[in-house]
Protein backbone atom coordinates (compact mmCIF):
# COMPACT_ATOMS: atom_id res chain seq x y z
CA UNK A 1 0.00 0.00 0.00
CA UNK A 2 1.60 3.41 -1.18
CA UNK A 3 0.85 6.78 0.89
CA UNK A 4 1.34 9.82 -0.86
CA UNK A 5 0.89 13.75 -1.00
CA UNK A 6 3.16 15.00 -3.51
CA UNK A 7 3.55 18.47 -3.48
CA UNK A 8 0.35 20.05 -5.66
CA UNK A 9 1.07 21.50 -9.17
CA UNK A 10 4.51 21.96 -9.23
CA UNK A 11 5.65 24.07 -12.53
CA UNK A 12 9.53 23.80 -12.61
CA UNK A 13 10.10 20.49 -13.07
CA UNK A 14 12.45 18.76 -15.76
CA UNK A 15 9.12 17.76 -18.93
CA UNK A 16 11.60 16.75 -21.61
CA UNK A 17 13.06 14.31 -19.44
CA UNK A 18 10.08 12.56 -18.18
CA UNK A 19 8.80 12.64 -21.86
CA UNK A 20 11.63 10.38 -22.69
CA UNK A 21 11.53 8.18 -19.38
CA UNK A 22 14.14 5.27 -18.96
CA UNK A 23 12.06 3.73 -16.79
CA UNK A 24 8.81 3.62 -18.70
CA UNK A 25 7.07 5.35 -16.13
CA UNK A 26 4.83 7.91 -18.71
CA UNK A 27 2.65 5.42 -19.84
CA UNK A 28 -0.40 7.78 -19.48
CA UNK A 29 1.75 10.45 -21.38
CA UNK A 30 3.62 13.75 -20.35
CA UNK A 31 2.03 16.20 -18.17
CA UNK A 32 1.89 20.08 -18.66
CA UNK A 33 4.77 21.67 -17.78
CA UNK A 34 2.52 23.76 -15.19
CA UNK A 35 1.25 20.96 -13.53
CA UNK A 36 3.40 17.43 -12.70
CA UNK A 37 0.96 16.01 -10.71
CA UNK A 38 0.63 13.22 -13.04
CA UNK A 39 4.00 12.51 -13.02
CA UNK A 40 3.63 11.79 -9.85
CA UNK A 41 0.70 9.54 -10.35
CA UNK A 42 2.56 7.60 -13.26
CA UNK A 43 5.08 6.68 -10.84
CA UNK A 44 3.32 5.67 -7.89
CA UNK A 45 0.77 3.43 -10.13
CA UNK A 46 4.80 2.15 -12.20
CA UNK A 47 5.56 1.42 -8.21
CA UNK A 48 2.41 -0.93 -7.32
CA UNK A 49 2.20 -4.76 -7.35
CA UNK A 50 0.83 -5.79 -10.90
CA UNK A 51 -2.28 -8.00 -8.87
CA UNK A 52 -2.49 -6.57 -5.09
CA UNK A 53 -1.02 -3.30 -5.62
CA UNK A 54 -2.58 0.00 -3.62
CA UNK A 55 -2.51 2.93 -3.57
CA UNK A 56 -4.14 6.18 -1.34
CA UNK A 57 -2.83 9.90 -2.87
CA UNK A 58 -3.72 12.72 -1.90
CA UNK A 59 -4.21 15.75 -4.77
CA UNK A 60 -5.91 18.86 -5.57
CA UNK A 61 -9.38 18.29 -6.81
CA UNK A 62 -8.06 19.98 -10.36
CA UNK A 63 -6.39 16.60 -11.45
CA UNK A 64 -10.13 15.12 -11.69
CA UNK A 65 -11.09 17.49 -14.51
CA UNK A 66 -8.69 19.74 -15.90
CA UNK A 67 -8.59 19.80 -20.23
CA UNK A 68 -5.06 19.58 -20.42
CA UNK A 69 -5.53 16.34 -18.52
CA UNK A 70 -7.99 14.39 -19.91
CA UNK A 71 -5.86 12.15 -22.29
CA UNK A 72 -3.94 10.96 -19.47
CA UNK A 73 -7.08 10.70 -17.37
CA UNK A 74 -8.70 8.89 -20.56
CA UNK A 75 -5.87 6.29 -19.85
CA UNK A 76 -5.98 5.72 -16.64
CA UNK A 77 -9.80 4.68 -16.98
CA UNK A 78 -8.68 2.37 -19.34
CA UNK A 79 -6.45 0.29 -16.92
CA UNK A 80 -9.53 -0.05 -14.42
CA UNK A 81 -7.14 0.89 -11.55
CA UNK A 82 -9.02 3.73 -10.11
CA UNK A 83 -11.43 2.31 -7.30
CA UNK A 84 -12.36 5.38 -5.45
CA UNK A 85 -12.61 9.28 -5.36
CA UNK A 86 -13.08 10.56 -2.29
CA UNK A 87 -13.59 14.37 -1.77
CA UNK A 88 -12.77 16.18 1.53
CA UNK A 89 -14.22 19.37 3.18
CA UNK A 90 -12.35 22.50 2.75
CA UNK A 91 -10.00 24.25 5.69
CA UNK A 92 -8.44 20.56 7.02
CA UNK A 93 -4.73 22.46 6.19
CA UNK A 94 -3.86 25.06 8.26
CA UNK A 95 -3.93 28.59 6.05
CA UNK A 96 -5.73 27.47 3.35
CA UNK A 97 -9.03 27.05 2.08
CA UNK A 98 -8.73 24.56 -0.52
CA UNK A 99 -10.79 21.02 -0.55
CA UNK A 100 -8.71 18.27 -1.52
CA UNK A 101 -9.57 14.68 -2.56
CA UNK A 102 -7.93 11.03 -2.31
CA UNK A 103 -7.25 9.05 -5.07
CA UNK A 104 -7.30 5.37 -4.25
CA UNK A 105 -6.20 3.01 -6.90
CA UNK A 106 -6.23 -0.56 -6.88
CA UNK A 107 -4.09 -3.31 -9.64
CA UNK A 108 -6.55 -6.02 -8.68
CA UNK A 109 -9.92 -5.25 -8.09
CA UNK A 110 -12.26 -7.30 -6.82
CA UNK A 111 -14.58 -8.61 -9.40
CA UNK A 112 -17.76 -6.74 -7.99
CA UNK A 113 -16.00 -3.64 -8.36
CA UNK A 114 -14.51 -4.05 -11.82
CA UNK A 115 -15.32 -1.51 -14.49
CA UNK A 116 -16.68 0.88 -12.02
CA UNK A 117 -15.74 3.68 -9.59
CA UNK A 118 -17.14 4.96 -6.36
CA UNK A 119 -17.18 8.66 -5.97
CA UNK A 120 -17.63 10.21 -2.40
CA UNK A 121 -18.76 13.44 -1.54
CA UNK A 122 -17.15 13.56 1.80
CA UNK A 123 -17.06 17.64 1.87
CA UNK A 124 -19.55 18.08 4.76
CA UNK A 125 -17.98 15.36 6.70
CA UNK A 126 -16.16 17.64 8.69
CA UNK A 127 -16.15 19.87 12.25
CA UNK A 128 -14.95 23.28 12.29
CA UNK A 129 -13.57 24.51 15.59
CA UNK A 130 -12.31 28.24 15.74
CA UNK A 131 -10.47 28.59 12.83
CA UNK A 132 -9.71 25.29 11.97
CA UNK A 133 -11.20 21.95 9.94
CA UNK A 134 -10.85 18.52 11.21
CA UNK A 135 -12.10 15.10 10.75
CA UNK A 136 -13.76 13.16 14.07
CA UNK A 137 -14.25 10.02 14.56
CA UNK A 138 -17.94 9.60 13.21
CA UNK A 139 -16.92 11.54 10.02
CA UNK A 140 -14.15 8.66 9.26
CA UNK A 141 -16.01 6.21 9.99
CA UNK A 142 -19.07 7.11 7.50
CA UNK A 143 -16.14 7.46 4.94
CA UNK A 144 -14.92 4.11 5.78
CA UNK A 145 -18.37 2.49 5.53
CA UNK A 146 -19.02 3.56 2.50
CA UNK A 147 -15.80 2.53 0.62
CA UNK A 148 -16.47 -0.97 2.00
CA UNK A 149 -20.31 -0.92 1.37
CA UNK A 150 -19.15 0.20 -2.14
CA UNK A 151 -23.06 1.18 -3.47
CA UNK A 152 -25.17 4.16 -3.99
CA UNK A 153 -26.05 6.26 -0.60
CA UNK A 154 -28.11 9.50 -1.98
CA UNK A 155 -26.35 12.90 -1.30
CA UNK A 156 -23.04 11.25 -0.40
CA UNK A 157 -22.02 8.25 -2.90
CA UNK A 158 -22.64 6.63 -5.92
CA UNK A 159 -20.91 4.14 -8.15
CA UNK A 160 -20.50 4.97 -11.75
CA UNK A 161 -19.11 2.62 -14.55
CA UNK A 162 -16.46 3.24 -16.72
CA UNK A 163 -18.64 3.51 -19.42
CA UNK A 164 -20.61 6.26 -17.82
CA UNK A 165 -17.33 8.22 -17.63
CA UNK A 166 -16.36 7.92 -20.78
CA UNK A 167 -19.52 9.44 -21.63
CA UNK A 168 -18.24 12.49 -19.44
CA UNK A 169 -15.04 12.85 -21.56
CA UNK A 170 -12.69 11.00 -18.57
CA UNK A 171 -14.07 13.41 -16.22
CA UNK A 172 -13.56 12.12 -12.63
CA UNK A 173 -15.50 15.56 -10.85
CA UNK A 174 -17.22 14.34 -8.04
CA UNK A 175 -20.37 16.77 -8.63
CA UNK A 176 -20.97 14.96 -12.07
CA UNK A 177 -21.67 11.83 -9.85
CA UNK A 178 -22.64 12.92 -6.58
CA UNK A 179 -25.22 15.89 -6.19
CA UNK A 180 -23.12 18.02 -3.75
CA UNK A 181 -24.54 20.38 -0.78
CA UNK A 182 -22.63 23.43 0.35
CA UNK A 183 -22.42 24.50 3.89
CA UNK A 184 -21.35 27.91 4.92
CA UNK A 185 -18.84 29.18 7.48
CA UNK A 186 -18.75 31.84 9.49
CA UNK A 187 -15.56 33.92 10.37
CA UNK A 188 -14.51 35.22 13.79
CA UNK A 189 -11.30 37.49 14.82
CA UNK A 190 -8.61 36.03 16.82
CA UNK A 191 -5.76 37.20 18.72
CA UNK A 192 -2.02 36.06 17.37
CA UNK A 193 -1.38 33.94 20.13
CA UNK A 194 -4.98 31.76 20.14
CA UNK A 195 -4.12 31.70 16.36
CA UNK A 196 -0.92 29.88 16.84
CA UNK A 197 -2.44 27.71 19.68
CA UNK A 198 -5.53 26.41 17.49
CA UNK A 199 -2.98 25.51 14.60
CA UNK A 200 -0.76 23.40 17.02
CA UNK A 201 -3.89 21.91 18.15
CA UNK A 202 -5.59 21.55 14.54
CA UNK A 203 -2.60 20.41 12.57
CA UNK A 204 -2.09 17.58 15.08
CA UNK A 205 -5.59 16.03 14.91
CA UNK A 206 -5.65 16.59 11.34
CA UNK A 207 -2.90 14.64 11.30
CA UNK A 208 -3.68 11.84 13.49
CA UNK A 209 -7.09 11.89 11.80
CA UNK A 210 -5.68 11.44 8.41
CA UNK A 211 -3.68 8.56 9.69
CA UNK A 212 -6.62 7.15 11.07
CA UNK A 213 -8.60 7.38 7.82
CA UNK A 214 -5.70 5.80 6.25
CA UNK A 215 -5.10 3.12 7.95
CA UNK A 216 -8.78 2.05 7.82
CA UNK A 217 -8.65 2.10 4.26
CA UNK A 218 -5.81 -0.84 4.74
CA UNK A 219 -8.03 -2.88 6.74
CA UNK A 220 -10.12 -4.02 4.02
CA UNK A 221 -11.72 -7.35 4.83
CA UNK A 222 -9.63 -10.19 2.91
CA UNK A 223 -12.68 -11.19 1.49
CA UNK A 224 -12.65 -8.62 -0.64
CA UNK A 225 -9.26 -9.50 -1.95
CA UNK A 226 -10.76 -13.18 -2.82
CA UNK A 227 -13.34 -12.02 -4.54
CA UNK A 228 -12.01 -11.45 -7.01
Amino acid sequence: MILANPPYSIKKWDRAKWDADPYGRNTLGTPPQGRADYAFLQHILASLKPKTGRCSILFPHGVLFRDEEQAMREKLLDTDFVECVLGLGPNLFYGSPMEACILICRTGKPKARKDKVLFINAVNEVTRERSQSFLKPDHIERIINAYRAFKDEDGFCRVATREEIRTNHANLNIPLYVKTTGAGTTATRETLAQAIADWRSSSQQLILSLDSLIAKLEEVPARDRDAR
